[in-house]
């Protein structure tokens, strides 16, 4: 292998420790943060279970590319979910925010988690179209390569031990959290429909007058 191979080699391999390092582990902790700050704002008795199923649509929309990028060879299929899970993702956290925050008090550390946890899928799916650029330029009809929307293993899939630990770290400390909302929310009211809105904005930054 000469150099230039070693050197492109070398920045796949610190883009994938990137990604599965650092990328996913700021994901999983600004959700699980995200869920201990709307414990403590009362969601169940203020934006309800509307928002908490909100919610999981939101991790359904990034959970899902996230295990096709775990065990499915990224091609141009791939990217192409990946990208539309980042677009409905973005969608749905906007109508989240603007049914939450006349609700219940979003306070500016939850204002910050949420510009986390709408980078980090961006950061994601940047990292993989450079990881995978042929497929990627593909995707949108140029370069010389042809599209590819099989789904098949990946060629250099993770080890098995860390493909477990991302998974298991995502049912611990995501999947069973948020569940654990929806059911306290729909404990106190399983209704879909949205809550009435309280006579001043439950954040305090939307009360005309404020400063």
């Amino acid at each position: 292998m000469n150099r230039e191979a070693r050197r492109h080699a070398g920045v796949d391999d610190a883009t994938r420790r990137i990604l599965v390092g650092f990328v996913v582990p700021l994901w999983i902790g600004a959700g699980l943060a995200d869920w201990w700050l709307h414990r403590r704002s009362g969601i169940e008795s203020t934006a309800g279970t509307r928002e908490s199923v909100i919610h999981a649509v939101m991790l359904t929309e990034a959970g899902f590319p996230v295990v096709l990028g775990l065990f499915c060879q990224v091609d141009a299929g791939v990217l192409a979910w990946a990208l539309l899970g980042l677009c409905a993702h973005q969608a749905t956290a906007f109508w989240d925010v603007a049914y939450a925050e006349e609700r219940r008090r979003v306070t500016t550390t939850e204002q910050h988690v949420h510009s986390l946890l709408e980078t980090v899928p961006l950061m994601a799916v940047l990292s993989l179209t450079a990881l995978h650029w042929d497929q990627a330029l593909a995707l949108f009809g140029r370069g010389p390569a042809r599209p590819d929307f099989s789904l098949r293993p990946k060629a250099r899939p993770l080890s098995g031990r860390a493909r477990a630990g991302v998974l298991a770290s995502v049912a611990l400390c995501v999947a069973v959290p948020y569940a654990e909302e929806l059911w306290r929310c729909a404990r106190v009211d399983p209704s879909l429909a949205s809550r009435p809105r309280p006579p001043l904005p439950a954040t305090p930054t939307l009360r005309v007058g404020n400063a």
